[in-house]
């Protein structure tokens, strides 16, 4: 029995029972009918497809003619539109759903992002018919459903510009605004079994879990990777609505935003299902959902005022490592917009020692010298810095002289340990004025914290350029104490101290300053001997020269002339604040 006759155009023959067609049956079926519409005889096959005698042919096969119908739609040419969009909306009124489910997701496949926007917004509402037809096989299949239509969301350029999100010029939001409508009526069925926020345990628990994977999956992306405007900036924004309702799906499906943000900090009961809590709860979804708390303050309203600024910060810190151990510009851009805001609503000075004890509280600041010294975007370098200096304010004193220890010990960079050092000065700096006295920097304990800063790391092989930060901002407090600090108070210390400086770190240093300085002299006088003894050329030969043990980058002679000087003129910047110490604590003991 066949449907189509040789010439490929639709006959009208007696229907049979469902299950007694044949592959062969299909396969005509199938090739006949998709050549006819190919060809532009889309009006013949909706003839065959409407007519009632054909009706259990068209349930049983009808989901085949969907590529070639959906290939029709989205080349949208005129005369044959109407009637492909007729058949294709009797198919999916028609045929089985389990069939029309599998035919409708292979045609979401597309690589080009316009054919991808194109194909999401013609089939995601047939996509929900079809689903709603499901039954008991409804959550899995929408699982399915959700996780193809987010890998194919996450194919679409993400707009960067306000411009780029008004016109939106790669669909994204257009599509964004779809799945929110798309995913409506699964989140009212699904809210209907949360009594009182409480989640119901069972099979009916199979389609919340669904929506909380694709909650979890949209604050990964696109939300993570997108940057929300404000209100002031793009007063109507379809993705900042995007965002909102994503976080009105996870309170309607029983997942309070309190208990997700501060799951760090809060102990939640083991919730039943098929799916591990890393999965179920996958870090950086969190971290993307308190970025757009805090920091974009979306949900703000749902959350208790009972939670101090501490407490939010401590849990915060957990989310603030993660986006701040990514290479991601717009992940770190995050982590540092996150651990601002965190850090602001604290107050200055409040910040107990004890949370030193806490891992992230070490880790982040870490991070944050990785942002502040290999970052190559300047911009984050410098709100870097900005945090850093913030996240040092909201310190208590013994915080703050125990954290300055820990940052000496790990910086490992000479611009962050120079920074530390400046900060340490500033606090002697408060400590020594009337009513200001504490135990941390001056006296005993400011000792140690003296000791480590007025050293010199590899002693007098010190390599001063690599650590001049370091050493100028160590001379510079030195030169503080010893003009700030009266010898016959020594409230700092520093004069009981001050034979160990001298042998530590001022000879050694002295030591160090002529050794280098000879050795560039010595390459300068090279360098200029050899430029000398060359031939005029029409360009100029290229130098190799090595310092220490270190093989400069090629350079010309005169280039390689102007770092030689360069260094030189650093050798005296430090020898003339050397100097200067030295000339000061002999006008003391001469006193």
């Amino acid at each position: 029995m066949t449907l189509f006759d040789g010439s490929r155009h639709p006959q009208q023959d007696q229907a049979l029972p469902d299950d007694s067609y044949t592959s062969e049956d299909h396969d005509v079926f199938t090739v006949a009918g998709r050549s006819c519409i190919e060809e532009g005889h889309s009006a013949q096959v909706l003839s065959i497809v409407l007519d009632e005698k054909n009706q259990v042919i068209v349930r049983s096969m009808g989901w085949n003619l969907l590529p070639p119908l959906v290939e029709v739609l989205l080349k949208k040419e005129e005369k044959t539109v109407p009637q492909c969009l007729a058949i294709f909306n009797h198919l999916i009124e028609t045929c089985r759903p389990k069939e029309l489910l599998i035919g409708l997701l292979e045609q979401l496949e597309q690589d080009d992002p316009v054919a991808i926007a194109e194909s999401l917004l013609l089939l995601l509402k047939p996509l929900q018919k079809v689903l709603l037809s499901l039954g008991s096989r409804k959550p899995s299949s929408l699982g399915m459903t959700l996780s193809s239509v987010l890998d194919q969301v996450a194919k679409l350029p993400v707009p960067r510009t306000k411009e780029q999100e008004e016109d939106d010029v790669f669909s994204l939001c257009r599509c964004c605004t779809e799945l929110t409508d798309f995913v409506k009526p699964f989140v009212q069925e699904a809210g209907q079994k949360v009594p009182n926020g409480e989640t119901q345990q069972g099979k009916e628990d199979e389609l919340r879990t669904e929506l909380l994977k694709f909650c979890m999956k949209t604050l990964s992306h696109p939300l993570l990777e997108i940057e929300l405007k404000d209100p002031d900036t793009l007063p109507v924004s379809p993705l900042r609505t995007f965002a909102t309702e994503i976080l009105n799906i996870l309170c309607a499906i029983g997942e309070p935003l309190p208990s997700l943000v501060y799951r760090p900090m809060l102990k939640r009961k083991q919730v039943a299902g098929f799916l591990e809590e890393e999965v179920r709860y996958p870090t950086e979804s969190l971290a993307s959902l308190a970025h757009l708390v805090f920091v974009h303050h979306l949900a703000a309203d749902t959350f208790p005022s009972v939670f101090s600024p501490v407490f939010a910060l401590r849990s915060n810190m957990e989310h603030i490592f993660l986006l701040l151990s990514r290479t991601d510009d717009f992940k770190l851009q995050k982590g540092l917009e996150l651990y601002e805001k965190s850090l602001v609503r604290v107050e200055d000075g409040s910040l107990p020692a004890d949370l030193l004890e806490i891992k992230t509280f070490l880790t982040v600041p870490q991070n944050l010298v990785k942002v502040m010294t290999i970052c190559p975007q300047h911009d984050l370098r410098t709100k870097g810095l900005k945090v850093f200096q913030l996240s040092i304010d909201k310190f208590d004193i013994e915080a703050k002289y125990r954290f300055f220890q820990y940052m000496l010990q790990t910086g490992n960079h000479s611009g962050v340990e120079g920074y530390v050092i400046k900060n340490i000065r500033n606090q002697i700096d408060v400590a020594l004025r009337p009513g200001n006295g504490n135990i941390w920097f001056e006296g005993v304990h400011l000792l140690p914290l003296l000791r480590k800063v007025l050293s010199l790391p590899d002693g007098p092989e010190t390599d001063l350029l690599q650590y001049l930060d370091r050493v100028m901002e160590s001379l510079n407090l030195l030169r503080y104490l010893i003009i700030r600090d009266k010898v016959t108070e020594n409230q700092t210390g520093i004069w009981t101290e001050l034979y160990k400086v001298e042998d530590m770190f001022m000879k050694p240093l002295r030591v160090g300053l002529n050794m280098s300085r000879a050795h560039y002299e010595r390459e300068l006088q090279n360098t200029v001997e050899s430029k000398k003894k060359k031939k005029k050329a029409k360009e100029e030969s290229v130098l190799s020269v090595s310092v220490g043990d270190e093989k400069l980058p090629n350079v010309t002679s005169e280039s390689q002339i102007q770092a030689l000087h360069s260094a030189l003129h650093t050798f005296d910047m430090i020898e003339s604040v050397l100097v200067r110490i030295e000339e000061l604590v002999e006008a003391k003991d001469e006193l």
